[in-house]
């Protein structure tokens, strides 16, 4: 099998900026993985993605965590809720069918994207001082955020920024980075899981994952150099693509 390390690098390189930023590297080295091993199964190639996505997140979450004040006694219990959430909601899928999940994520996307349009100063600046209570917000919000990971996946890391952003006060840059724990712990779960449905192609997820590291240390460089207004333009534009996304699989 000849492997087009020509297309594979480069998109690892720009999933794991992208990834670091706002989340959303898998809408890149997914197609990708899909095109250049269409006769490879399904499971192989999302552990092989989550492989090399880890290495970026690891990185973003290690560069986040010296730089930003990470409030670990919401993130901690929203991760752990999350990966409770996420095996309850791979268990949802012999109940009911993914595809009713689409048509209501698209309108949560626009809906999300409109309102972070239309607050011009949302997210620029944390607005409140967490609390005892925010704790048990926290572990809500990861559990519900999750299920919707395990069970249909699209956007979670859009979902997360958001939600720590609107719901806890974070700016766009805090945020970030809190979504960056919830994505590291759901990663490793995800490997593990795919790891023992089948074989992982180790060496492409392992030097995809240098070039998604790579990618990962520019982007995080640049959020943080640029800050919350560029995360949250970033954003935007992320989520529009899975906008666009959804609604071509629909129709």
């Amino acid at each position: 099998m000849i492997i087009d390390w020509y297309i594979l690098a480069p998109a690892a390189f720009f999933a794991g900026m992208v990834d670091a930023v706002v989340g959303g590297g898998g809408l890149i080295q997914i197609p990708v993985l899909l095109a250049q091993f269409p006769q490879t199964a399904i499971p192989t190639l999302f552990g092989t993605n989550k492989l090399s996505s880890i290495a970026g997140t690891g990185a973003a979450l290690w560069s986040y965590a010296r730089s930003v004040r990470i409030p670990w006694f919401v993130v901690l219990p929203a991760t752990a809720a999350a990966l409770v959430g996420a095996w309850g909601g791979a268990a949802l899928v012999a109940w009911i069918p993914r595809e009713t999940m689409r048509p209501m994520v698209v309108v949560l996307m626009i809906v999300v994207a409109l309102y972070t349009f239309m607050k011009k100063d949302l997210g620029q600046q944390v607005t409140r001082v967490l609390d005892g209570a925010d704790r048990w917000k926290g572990a809500l919000f990861g559990l519900v955020i999750g299920a919707y990971d395990g069970f249909f996946g699209p956007g979670t890391g859009s979902f997360l920024i958001f939600g720590f952003v609107r719901l806890f006060g974070m700016d766009f840059v805090q945020g970030s980075a809190s979504a960056k724990v919830i994505n590291f712990a759901t990663n490793v779960s995800a490997i593990a899981f795919f790891a023992s449905h089948g074989p992982i192609l180790w060496k492409v997820g392992l030097l995809m994952a240098a070039c998604n590291l790579a990618g990962s240390y520019l982007g995080t460089r640049l959020a943080l150099k640029h800050g919350a207004g560029f995360i949250r333009k970033a954003f935007l534009g992320v989520v529009a693509i899975l906008i666009v996304k959804q609604l071509l699989e629909i129709l």
